[in-house]
């Protein structure tokens, strides 16, 4: 087949595609966005009838994905690390009904938070759930991973989970293809109880999951991605977890002087960490993330062998793995050729000029920081997070996706007024929806702004749940319509806006503003490509 130069992400989407993919299932979050953007714009998903659309959140594109999986197809599930605490209701569980379908779930994860709000490793998730992990070292590795990881599925009965890294995800290599599958045919479970999860079910299919744990070890003691590669100077053994291998071995370009394992394929390969331990003084643990690995040897190697890595301050617990900090773990010298020029200063992201969420928060503000003293404005993940800059200075939290409605709620539940909400129509889709109706139920005093930029716009523009329904969501969810009150973000109409803004605080119950316009950034493509 033909060799493609292609970022991880996208390596991930065309061994899926090459794979006989039936579905792929995800809401949009970097570094995970250009997968699903991959295979939405290949040849072979409008031919094959390819299901490609974006899901309202990472829980629901999870329930989907199994149900494919049910119907004994091959689905792809795609979110960035944080999407995973969404999921994980589904994702936990599904470890018990197991699969029917090959189901393979990717987790981006973005160690030193490039664009996310915490570094949480996506390999406990794994862990905790009982099932077999894959993590790349790089494009090819991903590739083959994924395209051979649905037939592993299939043959466990168990859906996988991929943890790969920004760095991994948005850099590019060489990548060799294989020949392309056919979709699986509709088939289902023999056993017609699988995937109902009452607990006299439940309790007998998590102690089978029990049982395999020894035959996922197996699995992984003889994977081609963990290989053990002895070396002369046993005063050190390495433990190399996915893209760290790479790393080190920039380091060593002819060869590591110490016995290295590699790591790509999880549970822990017990037989080959032994044998690394049995020859070794110490071992030196390289994994991009949390020390997952390192508490794992910790616990059940016992003592009278050296653990090194970020639990005792050999490699920092915060931040990216990079071939610098892996040379002065391994007491190399830095020969880092590069340093950044001491006048480059950090340039925070900021809205664009003309975005209708500048007009939002600079009408917002002036109305509440002139009238209404004892503000607060409780945000959420997204563009208009940005309000937190100058020169809006606007925001007093964000959370989690979805937050900014039910910490507004609670804030007012504690008598604060003016409790204010900010949030956009992606958001409210994807977490805000529940949180409006628990509002509703208790008739809370809170103004919820619904920002309103018709599109998914901080990871570049995909299409929103919401659009063109939010005033019927939140009637639908109980909002009194004389309440719901849509304004058009522009400097024409400031004081329209103050008013309706006005008028919404002062109303003691649930209130929704819709200030609604047109990303600029998606409104410029769509004039581009016409």
């Amino acid at each position: 087949m033909s060799k493609q130069l292609l970022l991880g992400d996208e390596a991930i989407a065309q061994a899926a595609l090459d794979a006989g993919l039936s579905g792929v299932y995800a809401y949009p979050g970097t570094p995970s966005t250009e997968i699903t953007e991959y295979i939405q714009t290949a040849p072979i998903t409008a031919e094959k009838n390819i299901h490609n659309r974006w899901c309202s959140n990472e829980k629901t594109a999870m329930e989907a994905a199994l149900g494919m999986s049910f119907a004994g197809k091959r689905s792809l599930v795609c979110m960035k690390h944080v999407g995973m605490n969404v999921a994980a209701d589904c994702f936990i569980n599904s470890a018990i009904t197991g699969v029917k379908g090959g189901m393979i779930v990717i987790a981006a994860d973005d160690p030193s938070m490039h664009s996310s709000q915490n570094e949480q490793d996506s390999r406990f998730y794994g862990d905790f759930s009982l099932i077999p992990m894959y993590e790349p070292s790089n494009q090819q590795e991903a590739y083959d991973m994924v395209y051979n990881g649905f037939r592993f599925s299939e043959q466990t009965g168990e859906p996988l989970l991929m943890r790969i890294v920004t760095r991994l995800a948005h850099s590019r290599s060489g990548v060799e293809r294989k020949e392309q599958q056919p979709q699986n045919e509709l088939s289902f479970s023999e056993d017609p109880s699988q995937f109902i999860l009452l607990p006299g079910i439940a309790r007998k299919r998590y102690k089978a999951l029990l049982q395999r744990q020894d035959e996922f070890i197996k699995a992984s003691e003889s994977s081609v991605y963990n290989q053990y590669t002895d070396g002369p100077n046993k005063k050190l053994g390495i433990v190399a977890c996915g893209i760290g291998y790479n790393y080190l071995m920039e380091n060593y370009p002819d060869g590591c002087e110490y016995p290295v394992l590699k790591i790509g394929q999880y549970p822990l390969p017990k037989k080959q960490l032994t044998q690394l331990i049995e020859v070794c003084d110490e071992i030196l643990v390289l994994e991009d993330g949390q020390p997952f690995v390192e508490k794992q040897l910790k616990g059940y190697l016992g003592i009278g062998v050296k653990v090194k890595g970020r639990l005792d301050g050999t490699l920092s617990q915060d931040g990216e793995l990079n071939p610098d900090n892996v040379a002065q773990a391994l007491g190399k010298q830095n020969k880092s050729e590069f340093g950044i020029p001491s006048l480059v200063e950090m340039r925070p992201p900021a809205l664009c000029e003309g975005c209708g969420h500048r007009d939002m928060y600079t009408v917002l503000t002036q109305v509440l920081r002139e009238e209404y003293p004892n503000h607060k404005i409780f945000s959420d993940i997204g563009c208009y997070t940005l309000g937190v800059g100058a020169p809006f200075n606007a925001i007093d939290s964000c959370v989690d996706m979805g937050a900014s409605i039910t910490m507004a709620k609670g804030a007012s539940d504690a008598s604060l007024h003016p409790a204010v909400a900010v949030i956009g129509d992606s958001t409210f889709t994807h977490s805000g929806m529940t949180g409006l109706l628990d509002c509703v139920n208790e008739n809370t005093n809170v103004t919820i702004v619904i920002s309103d930029n018709e599109t998914t716009a901080m990871t570049g523009g995909q299409d929103s749940a919401g659009t063109g329904r939010l005033e019927a969501i939140c009637t639908g969810l109980g909002v009194a319509p004389e309440h719901i009150r849509i304004v058009i973000p522009l400097k024409k109409n400031y004081e329209e806006m103050k008013q309706v803004i006005r008028e919404e605080i002062e109303y003691r119950g649930v209130s929704v503003i819709i200030p609604r316009r047109e990303c600029i950034q998606t409104l410029a493509r769509k004039k581009r490509n016409k």
